[in-house]
Parts: structure tokens; sequence; C-alpha cells
């Protein structure tokens, strides 16, 4: 189940009939027990079991599926880039090693099945009443609900946290489903983009500078979201050039016309690499303002040109 964005004008909603979250900076990740051994999928239903080991205890909830968050921390809050080293491992070796020089946790705001159960049809209340009753192994954590969500806006917004997302209390669960029972708000917008070029940096050298985002629209076309440089530096831009060097392209993939600004000097790819990718707003032509790459993403589908 997703979230959608709040209005713009009037925020959050508010009233006795919502519970309030932090919304949290990882990646969203469901625990499955059902089939008798413990599996952890990504939103495109990927098992990224392998990534995270020391998520391992979870299997000892028998029968469930739960719904939550994973986490790794860095100054003291939730930081993608810091969880963009573990999100991609497969190497069970290098995932241990991992596990204890940048360990994650685990998030649960949700529960879909126990015992075997499906529980999804209960209201938000009830299902959460069931969640608190479970015996949650260490490192995993209830995300905690409150029930003010202007206090807690500017509580996340104090501390350096991404945002609020508001859930109707009597909602049911609803999979795959975008619904406006739950409603999320944040303090700096995040997407997930495609890659459609690349820059050099201006340093010389051959190095990965920049790179063209890129959205589909409703009709199916390829829309161009602008440039993005910053974020690209070190390990992640060996890690893109090396993506995308096997996708270049002779011509530009974009069915709209790229800024000649823009265009020079890129290097054009098929738009098969997405990012996670955070911005404050997008103009009124779709471009993203100040736009700053946190990591690739493979465990998620690519928003859309009309998502804001």
């Amino acid at each position: 189940m997703l979230a959608t964005g709040a209005d713009p004008q009037s925020g959050l909603p508010a009233g006795p009939g919502w519970a309030y979250e932090v919304k949290w900076d990882g990646v969203r990740v469901l625990a499955d027990t059902t089939g008798g051994r413990l599996r952890l999928l990504s939103r495109t239903g990927r098992d990224v079991s392998a990534a995270y080991p020391e998520l391992a205890p979870l299997a000892s909830v028998q029968g469930a599926v739960l719904d939550g968050e994973v986490v790794a921390m860095a100054g003291g809050v939730p930081s993608f880039e810091a969880l963009a080293e573990r999100m991609h491992v497969r190497d069970p070796a290098r995932a241990e090693r991992l596990a204890h020089e940048l360990p994650v946790a685990y998030l649960v705001f949700d529960i879909l099945v126990l015992y075997g159960v499906d529980i999804t049809r209960r209201s938000f209340d009830d299902r959460r009443a069931t969640l608190e009753r479970l015996a949650l192994p260490a490192p995993v954590q209830l995300s905690p609900v409150y029930p003010d969500g202007a206090e807690l806006w500017e509580v996340t917004r104090e501390h350096g946290l991404e945002g609020v997302v508001a859930k109707r209390r009597a909602s049911t669960y609803q999979p795959g489903r975008r619904s406006h029972d739950w409603v999320k708000a944040a303090h700096r917008t995040t997407r997930t983009a495609l890659v459609a070029g690349w820059r050099p940096a201006t340093s010389g050298g051959g190095a990965l500078g920049a790179v063209l985002l890129a959205a589909p629209d409703a009709a199916g076309r390829l829309r161009y979201l602008g440039r993005a440089g910053s974020g690209i530096t070190g390990r992640l831009a060996e890690d893109l050039a090396r993506r995308l060097a096997p996708h270049t392209r002779d011509a530009s993939p974009f069915d709209d016309p790229v800024p000649a600004v823009d265009a020079r000097g890129t290097t054009w790819c098929d738009p098969v690499v997405a990012l996670d990718v955070t911005y404050l707003h997008r103009t009124q032509v779709g471009r993203l303002r100040h736009p700053v790459v946190r990591g690739v993403r493979d465990d998620t589908g690519v928003d859309p040109w009309e998502e804001q």
C-alpha cells in the first residue's frame, strides 16, 4: 500500500480519525514468513534477504507478513546515502561484513498476515493493536504512532527527519494501491528517476560528473526532468559509470527537447538505470530544482512525470 502526496495548500489531514508516523528515509521491505522461512521482499517483489543478514531473527515471527522500512543511521538520523552501500549487496560474505560495519534496523509499521490469516481488511487501528502484541526480535522496532500531525511535522523538521505520513485510523490495507487513506509529506521531495544520458566531470579525466534525468508520462513518452551533478562523487560515480556503459546509444531517448546547454557533451543511454533523487520543487515546465543524487534504485518502480 502506497501513500499519496499531501496537498501543497492544505497540508496533512487533521483530526481524531488520523494517526501520524515519521516518514523514514530508508527502503520499503515486506518481511514474509508464511512459507516457513524468512523472505525480505522489495517493492518490486525481488528477494533482498541476502543484503540484510542481521534481520534473520525476523524468522521467529511465524506465519506473518510485516510491512516496514529498512533504515541505516548516520549522524543520529536515518540516511538513505548510508543505506545505499547495503541495499545492492548479494554476496553473503560481504553482506555479513557490512552488517557489522553499518548495521540496519527494520522499523515495522503494519501487518498484513498473522498465523497465515489475511488481516488486511481490518482497520488500521486493529492491525496496529495486533502488531503491538507481537514479540519482535532485535534489530526490529515498531515505528511509533503519534496523535498530533502538526507537532510531529515540526519535530521531524527540527531533527532532520524526512517527513510525516498520516494514516486514516479506519482504513483497510490496500495492497498495490496508492491510497488517499495514507497521505505523506516530506521536508524535501524525493523521487525515483531514470538516467537517459551522462556528462563527464568538468575536472577532466573522463569521470562521470552529471546525469540527465527522465520520467515516463501517462502516454508513455520519456520526459526531461533536468540535469543533476550534486551527489555524484567517489564510489557512486564509479558505480554509475559501470552500470551505464553497456547502454550507450547515438541519439537522445527523450520525446521532448533537451536544452542545448544540457545536451552539449552528453553521452546518451537507454533509460534503464534508476536513481534516488531529492529536490526542492519542480518548475512550471517540470524541471527539478536543485536535484541531489543519493544512490541507485533497483528495488522500486520509477515515478511518473505526473508525480510532483
